[in-house]
């Protein structure tokens, strides 16, 4: 079950939804903002490190690998 991010078509407002995989159809989620069902998905980044062990790598915040 990813986290997908969203931007409102109507008021522009960027949100985050948790999309069960029986959710097909994205025309379905609705703005928390204004409530319309007119929202886009748009482009994540993704946080992908190998640094050490998995246990430092995996706490570590997005862009940080532990090296000075």
């Amino acid at each position: 079950m990813p986290i997908f991010e969203f931007r409102c078509k109507k008021c522009n407002h960027k949100f985050e939804e948790l999309v069960f995989s029986s959710v097909s159809d994205l025309t379905e989620i609705t703005c928390p903002h204004c409530g319309e069902k007119a929202a886009e998905k748009l482009m994540s980044a993704c946080c992908v490190g190998s640094s050490g062990s998995a246990a430092s790598s995996a706490s570590a915040p997005c862009g940080r690998s532990g090296f000075s």
